[in-house]
């Protein structure tokens, strides 16, 4: 099979016409966090809650991030229902939330079919401080498999908490950008040689991630600018 292949078009429409089974799917979904109120969701875009406001970069907003946390919540389980579709037996799920979605999160990949099997802490330490409270340094990754896990020969052993931070300057081209460094150990979970799917591609991390581990790549992104970033870094990877 090619090293990699990226599909532009969204998620929930392109998945079900997939076929090929995947040995990992690990994905950064639209945390659809942020917001007292649903009419503060729906007037703030994703840089208005991810980015601050003296960011020295331009980079593009993305859609499907205004949902409420029940339409979130449904919205990602048929996500994740497909995803667990396309994987093989002992395959595993590793999908990115913030502390505000992580109930939320781990609902949806229950009702999707997985059995969920832990949390991974991700620590930035450059993040973003709150005033007269408690630094929020961390996302968390929900892990999650199809059945019993896979047993890997020889054996690997993980880590159980994961450290970085987003790329800066002109290693930066998407807002949510997660670091290559944790996303190569991320991907681990997969067999050397497997196939990983990221119905959430973005800028394409997980595929130059996967590229580096020697594992194969099936990305989606619904944004054609992403889609052109991506193609780019994971023809250079």
């Amino acid at each position: 099979m090619t090293e990699w292949t990226l599909h532009c078009g969204d998620a929930l429409t392109l998945l079900p016409t997939l076929n090929d089974l995947v040995d990992a799917v690990v994905c950064d979904p639209p945390y659809n966090s942020g917001g007292r109120t649903n009419a503060e969701r729906r007037a703030q875009g994703a840089r208005d809650k991810y980015v601050s406001g003296d960011a020295q970069h331009d980079l593009g907003d993305f859609d499907g991030d205004t949902r409420d946390q029940r339409g979130y919540t449904h919205w990602l389980g048929l996500v994740l229902a497909e995803a667990y579709r396309l994987t093989r037996p002992g395959g595993s799920l590793l999908v990115f939330t913030d502390w505000a979605q992580l109930p939320a999160t781990s609902d949806a990949l229950q009702a999707a079919g997985w059995t969920w099997r832990g949390i991974i802490p991700w620590r930035k330490p450059i993040s973003r401080p709150v005033k007269d409270g408690f630094k929020r340094e961390c996302e968390y990754v929900l892990w999650g498999s199809r059945g019993d896990p896979l047993r890997h020969a020889p054996a690997i052993y993980l880590p159980g908490w994961l450290e970085g931070s987003q790329p800066r300057g002109k290693d930066r081209v998407h807002i949510t950008q997660k670091p290559v460094d944790v996303m190569r150990q991320l991907v681990r979970i997969a067999p050397e040689g497997g196939t990983v799917l990221d119905p959430f591609a973005g800028s394409g991390t997980t595929g130059v991630a996967a590229l580096a581990e020697g594992r194969h790549f099936i990305g989606i992104e619904q944004s054609a600018a992403n889609v052109t970033t991506a193609e780019g870094r994971l023809a250079a990877a």
